[in-house]
């Protein structure tokens, strides 16, 4: 079984930031984050793999504001998330999986572990 922990939301103005930071028990060779809002399927918004070579990926709403990160060592997925609009708030999930084979990474239901979630408010 995998545990995951996320940290970093909040409430934020229009144009700021906010580090999310997952970590996860157990070993795990993907990670991702996902946003959810009211009466909407949770929607993909970074991934990438872990403990191996980095590869990346974001959905295209992020548009060059968003960067993960991976502490040296940890099963620990960062997602620095800079210049926040409005439209950015939702609950995010962090999501993992323990072998990760190269199936939709896009896609909620292909994964098994899930964080509590952690909310991010973007309102002036």
């Amino acid at each position: 079984q995998v545990l995951l922990a996320e940290s970093g939301g909040g409430s934020v103005q229009p144009g700021g930031s906010l580090k999310l930071s997952c970590a996860a028990s157990g070993s795990v060779n993907y990670m991702a984050w996902f946003r959810q809002v009211p009466g909407k399927q949770r929607e993909v918004v970074a991934g990438t793999y872990i403990g191996g070579r980095p590869f990346p990926a974001y959905a295209d709403f992020v548009q060059d504001r968003f960067t993960l990160s991976q502490e040296t060592g940890m099963d620990t997925l960062h997602l620095q998330m800079n210049n926040l609009k409005a439209e950015a708030s939702g609950l995010y999930y962090c999501a993992a999986h323990r072998i990760f084979k190269g199936g939709k990474w896009t896609d909620a239901t292909e994964y098994k572990y899930w964080g509590q979630g952690t909310q991010i408010t973007v309102s002036s």
